[in-house]
């Protein structure tokens, strides 16, 4: 097939994206049955040849390197938003590109364009080859095509469901909200689907294609009681099908929104200081991620950023816990088929019986540390630089059961979910705003609370958890995403009840 330039391919797909019948963007039969792509798209819709990526590679180790390779992504995504009773905003946006990267060393050259052309491929492997200046390089003679396995089956491709089929999702949401509570007055929904395309080519010879499903459903509530206002929201989605989103799940989206907003009107500040802190199931998986994760990625590390950076083989927490890093989970927002330079998904136990075992790998850091990538290299785009970054992260169960926790603490907090929450990754250092909780009083627990920081050390937060319970359970949203480097990726987290010895609760009594 003749590539078509880029301006005629945007024009056409993003009309076919936001069309209300839309049609599938690719060949019939390239998703099978299993959901899985078959290869050589970007050859049959863009001429992307394999002679052709050895020509490009070629260019990028022209002044030495060692190593090179290229990521080629064309990205869809769709927005249907509903506010005030109408949908006001349905878009869509396309992306479309390569990014070639020269690696020297632990330094990287990097070049992208938006022109699938030869001479613009070329061009941007001339930027990426700079950061070499000795003898060129030979990329290997051909390719083989990484057999995947595939965390994320499609039988439908997302760009194949009309707007039509989506409305009715934010509708009912909307409806159910307001039916759930006349105290309701302001709901906001929408739905978000993303189907993301790529192809890695390595000069090492790898050759690895991909299509990536990413969607959820989402809703924002406002409650109005006796003169005040609350706001809350929820939102469940993942790498799923569109079928994945019943009725019943519609019904969960609003009323785990609604009941949220709800309980704020009987919450109340706790006293400020030092106390026992029980985090709650799943979604405070994000303080697992964000205090604790980040300091395992191993850029970090061999930058001596990360207080992690001499533990390997050390003492980091007690031997009942471990810490996973995982692209295998089906499903999740963080699994991955491929990482983003050609690695296969995999799980890495970071924290195994209580002891810091791995690092989060990309080719990098593997060859800074002399160890093989545990598949976590990832970027935004094409448009972006490969970093070390977290997929899914979790905290094995434990033998306690979640009610014994809870009994054990005399007087503390217990954390049911966290946002808007600030890092320091060198040292470790956290805060993060406590959304959903309540009080735990003689081992039981009372009032709901609010307006209210958890903060401390990572690190020692790890080395305080003296409980975990037998209810590991990984988050069900898929709205947010973690940023890093000015980067965003999707991510996942999970987490069993833990008990914390001691954090600080800042709030404004004493």
């Amino acid at each position: 097939m003749k590539p078509i330039t880029r301006r005629t391919f945007l024009r056409t797909t993003a009309a076919a994206a936001v069309a209300t019948a839309a049609v599938p963007l690719i060949p019939s039969g390239c998703v099978s049955p299993g959901g899985k792509d078959s290869s050589g798209y970007f050859e049959s819709e863009f001429g992307i040849t394999d002679g052709l990526c050895q020509k490009v590679l070629s260019k990028a180790l022209s002044k030495g390197g060692d190593f090179a390779d290229l990521f080629f992504e064309h990205t869809i995504s769709n927005y249907v938003i509903l506010e005030d009773g109408k949908v006001n905003q349905a878009y869509s946006s396309v992306a479309l590109g390569v990014g070639i990267r020269t690696v020297n060393g632990e330094q990287v050259g990097y070049g992208f364009t938006q022109e699938l052309s030869e001479k613009s491929m070329l061009a941007a492997a001339s930027t990426a080859a700079t950061i070499a200046d000795s003898e060129p390089v030979k990329s290997a003679d051909q390719f083989v095509s990484l057999e995947n396995k595939n965390y994320y089956p499609l039988t439908t491709l997302l760009t194949s469901i009309p707007l039509e089929s989506k409305l009715p999702l934010v509708q009912s949401v909307n409806d159910k909200c307001f039916a759930l509570s006349p105290e309701i007055i302001k709901v906001n929904a929408g739905f978000h689907d993303k189907q993301k395309r790529i192809l890695i080519m390595t000069s090492e010879g790898t050759k690895a294609e991909d299509l990536l499903p990413k969607n959820y459903l989402w809703t924002n509530v406002v409650a109005e009681k006796n003169g005040k206002k609350e706001r809350a929201g929820w939102n469940i989605g993942g790498r799923r099908e569109f079928s994945f989103y019943t009725p019943s799940l519609v019904n969960e989206v609003a009323k785990e929104a609604v009941d949220r907003v709800l309980v704020l009107f009987e919450a109340d500040q706790p006293p400020a200081g030092e106390m026992p802190i029980v985090l709650g199931p799943g979604v405070t998986g994000i303080l697992l991620h964000e205090a604790i994760g980040h300091g395992m990625e191993a850029d970090f590390n061999r930058k001596k950023i990360s207080t992690y950076c001499t533990m390997i083989g050390k003492k980091v927490a007690e031997p009942f816990v471990t810490i996973i890093d995982d692209g295998t989970i089906p499903y999740l927002p963080g699994s991955l088929n491929v990482d983003d330079e050609g690695t296969p998904g995999q799980k890495t136990v970071l924290v195994e019986n209580g002891v810091l075992t791995s690092y989060m790998h990309d080719k990098i850091s593997a060859r800074h540390y002399k160890v093989k990538p545990t598949g976590n290299g990832r970027r935004q785009s094409y448009e972006h630089y490969i970093q070390p970054r977290m997929r899914n992260t979790y905290m094995l169960s434990g033998e306690a059961k979640p009610e014994d926790v809870i009994k054990s603490v005399e007087n503390g907090i217990y954390v049911k979910d966290v946002s808007n929450g600030e890092v320091r990754i060198g040292a470790g250092d956290f805060s993060f705003y406590v959304s959903q909780g309540r009080k735990i009083e003689n081992g039981k627990l009372t009032a709901p609370i609010k307006d209210i920081n958890i903060m401390g050390n990572g690190p020692k937060m790890l080395r305080n958890v003296i409980m975990v319970a037998d209810d590991l359970q990984m988050a069900k949203g898929a709205g947010g995403a973690c940023g890093k480097g000015g980067q965003a990726v999707p991510v996942g987290f999970g987490m069993p009840t833990i008990l914390v010895k001691s954090m600080t609760v800042g709030g404004v009594k004493s």
